[in-house]
């Protein structure tokens, strides 16, 4: 005799329009984890380690907040893949999604770092000014140097795939190329560089809202 639950029918999985949010999210924790940061870190490398204590409870706050917008950063790039559908190339697929991650997880690293700093200055006799300096100086490097590069290859793949598929407006395309070479080209340790990012993925999402109700597997695929 078979079992009941074998004649249920199988539904096919499919990204809810809610999922196109996650760009949204993500733009608002990250931007709001980052303007917490920086105004919590001071300029200057190497100021006075007071900063650690007097920053701590918003340096705590952006620690909680970037978890979270992680998370939605990878719902994020589900979405776009989503809207691909059978338009995806292997190729910029495998850039976009590579290097969609690896800023990801620079960011970790940085934030991770962040909370180093916070947990090692909580110890007696362990804080030195030089240990600080050192901290400070790879959070940044990590975030500003490795993952808003990561961050522009992410755009750039990003924006050839809609050269390339029509799917987003040509306009779209052509700023986030000009966007993106700013990104590879300036060199800066400041955390305001980073907001950049935040603000395209803001902007993409609401632009991909609209057209988050039609199938991307079913458009015609022109010659």
């Amino acid at each position: 005799m078979e079992h009941p639950q074998r004649h249920q029918q199988l539904r096919r999985l499919s990204t809810p329009r809610s999922a196109a949010l996650a760009g949204v999210i993500f733009a608002v924790l990250f931007a709001a984890s980052l303007v917490l940061l920086r105004s919590a870190i001071p300029d200057d490398p190497f100021a006075q380690i007071e900063w650690v204590s007097t920053g701590r409870a918003r340096i705590g706050i952006a620690l909680t907040l970037a978890p979270v917008a992680g998370t939605a950063f990878l719902w994020f790039i589900g979405v776009m893949r989503d809207s691909l559908g059978e338009l995806e190339d292997r190729f910029f697929s495998s850039v976009f999604l590579g290097s969609g991650l690896l800023f990801l997880a620079m960011t970790a690293v940085s934030m991770a770092i962040a909370g180093a700093i916070l947990m090692t200055a909580e110890e007696p006799g362990v804080t030195t000014n030089g240990l600080i300096y050192f901290g400070r100086s790879l959070m940044l490097q990590v975030s500003n140097v490795w993952g808003v590069r990561m961050a522009a290859v992410f755009m750039i793949s990003l924006a050839t795939i809609w050269f390339r598929t029509r799917l987003m407006p040509r306009w779209t395309a052509v700023v986030t190329y000009g966007v993106a070479a700013t990104l590879l080209a300036v060199v800066s340790l400041s955390l305001w560089v980073t907001l950049v990012f935040p603000v395209w993925v803001c902007l993409v999402s609401v632009l991909l809202l609209p057209t988050r109700g039609r199938s991307p597997r079913r458009r015609t695929v022109s010659p």
